[in-house]
């Protein structure tokens, strides 16, 4: 059973070959990267493991959500040695029989990220039942499925309470992806720790309703260079690949972004306030490790600021932006929400923000 989303997504097929497959038909692109895929397989050099990464539409190399899963895997190749296969799907109609493919091939586990995964999971998981599979940001009540999922209402808080206190004009905006619960979630948060810190004013706009709003930057800078107009002075992206142009935008403006999943404070050196980061990465080389292991479980896994499934980035692209009161203030925010002293709304809880 599909429970609640706690979502995501997105593109190309055989990245490594897209030279090759230009011109080709869009099927038999699919088909040849998938079989290409195969070709390029390694053997597991232990426990007879073969795992497997299949990204979201967006692409391997998004600067957020999915190159955020993409180094988690290769974490975990550098550590053990052990190969693994990745794909890119280029539309939702591929995600069955990429999955299905990777199974019947003997790939175990296999890592889906994005919650579109989800309906293709619940076919392929039960005919599969010794195959374990892991998907992030949904729940798939399955007995070989393992689910996880972030509290990112708790690190978008936190970055609120820095984008208020960095604003000069103390009206702040917030750009999501597709207009989906998981996305108003991470606009309650920011929402609650922005006002808590000062923002008289939240600006919000979401780049579309179907999963192409992940990757429109040009949109993306768009909309943010409308909320800068507005009066906005900090633009926080939670977008995927539309984010780069939200942060283009702000940095182009002479005003600060935020970035979003994998840390995206280089994008922009000294333009990017700070980045609220959701370890996807961990997800994944935990999923290979514990099967490697042997320890290996399903159900759920609820990751929050407690459990450093989210946080915000600190590093030398952005430690001259924060001030000491700041980060006093950033980390006080975060300690008193892993004791429950703030306890952050999750927006997908009731489909409501009341901040």
């Amino acid at each position: 059973m599909i429970r609640t989303p706690r979502e995501r997504l997105p593109q190309a097929a055989g990245a490594d070959n897209k030279e090759n497959l230009q011109g080709v038909d869009p099927m038999k692109r699919f088909v040849l990267g998938l079989l290409a895929a195969t070709a390029m397989a390694v053997p597991a050099l232990a426990d007879d493991i073969k795992p497997a990464i299949i990204y979201d539409l967006g692409g391997k190399f998004d600067k957020s959500f999915n190159e955020s899963a993409f180094n988690g895997a290769e974490k975990f190749k550098t550590e053990t040695g052990i190969a693994y296969r990745d794909f890119e799907i280029q539309n939702d109609a591929q995600r069955e029989q990429a999955l299905r493919k990777f199974a019947e091939d003997g790939n175990n586990p296999i890592v889906m990220a994005g919650f579109s995964w989800a309906a293709a999971l619940e076919k392929v998981s039960v005919d599969f039942p010794d195959t374990k599979f892991a998907i992030i940001d949904m729940v798939v009540d399955k007995p070989n499925v393992r689910s996880v999922v972030y509290k990112e209402q708790e690190g978008s808080y936190v970055v609120g309470v820095l984008a208020a206190m960095a604003s000069q004009s103390k009206k702040v905006g917030f750009v999501g992806g597709m207009d989906i619960p998981l996305i108003r979630r991470f606009g309650c948060g920011y929402v609650g720790g922005a006002k808590a810190a000062g923002a008289t004013d939240v600006i919000q706009n979401m780049t579309g309703d179907t999963p192409a709003a992940w990757n429109d930057p040009t949109k993306g800078g768009e909309i943010a260079k409308s909320q800068i107009d507005q009066g906005a002075d900090v633009v926080y992206a939670a977008a995927g690949g539309t984010g780069v142009g939200v942060l283009q935008a702000a940095a182009d403006a002479g005003k600060l972004g935020i970035g979003v999943d994998s840390n995206q404070n280089g994008l922009q050196p000294g333009k990017i306030l700070t980045s609220m980061v959701k370890r996807v990465d961990v997800a994944v080389y935990n999923a290979f490790t514990d099967a490697k292991d042997g320890k290996f479980t399903s159900g759920i896994n609820d990751l929050g600021l407690k459990e450093g499934g989210v946080d915000y980035a600190m590093d030398d692209n952005n430690k001259a932006l924060v001030t000491p009161d700041m980060a006093a203030a950033a980390e006080k925010a975060k300690a008193d929400i892993i004791a429950g002293t703030i306890q952050v709304h999750d927006y997908m809880s009731d489909n409501a923000c009341p901040y």
